[in-house]
């Protein structure tokens, strides 16, 4: 899989998490609104790499995770992302809810309400965690 089809990927996974939440399926929605999240880190990942590099075994190992927290470190992103948690409380809240998120989230019921605030956290066009991925990949 290629950058671009990761960035595709991120983003129609934030669609199927809307469309979840207007069809009422908030454990799917709640799912699929923090995968968009890992799909958008490992895009940023994947522009750290060239065309025709030999890849660097500690990064394609630490690439192949769920975990957000280990994703944005390994994007290079932690420093980036600390400070702009610290200059945005509202950014930093919805870090806060991203960084809750985990691949087990497929196997756990979610209401309603949680699975709306990950969806704003993720999607909101202003402090959301996917325009800020979008701005680094």
């Amino acid at each position: 899989m290629n950058r671009t089809q990761l960035q595709q990927l991120a983003e129609e996974r934030v669609r199927d998490a809307e469309a979840l939440l207007k069809a009422g399926q908030w454990s799917g929605a709640y799912y699929l609104a923090g995968y968009a999240v890992e799909c958008g880190l490992k895009a940023c990942i994947a522009r750290l790499t060239n065309q025709h590099d030999y890849p660097d075994k500690d990064l394609a190992q630490r690439s192949y995770t769920h975990k957000i927290d280990v994703l944005v470190e390994v994007a290079g992103l932690t420093f980036q992302r600390n400070t702009d948690r610290a200059a945005n409380p509202a950014f930093g809240a919805n870090w806060l809810l991203v960084i809750g998120w985990d691949e087990k989230a497929r196997y756990q019921f979610w209401t309603e309400a949680q699975a709306r605030e990950l969806f704003v956290a993720v999607a909101d066009v202003t402090n959301g965690v996917m325009q800020w991925v979008r701005g680094r990949w």
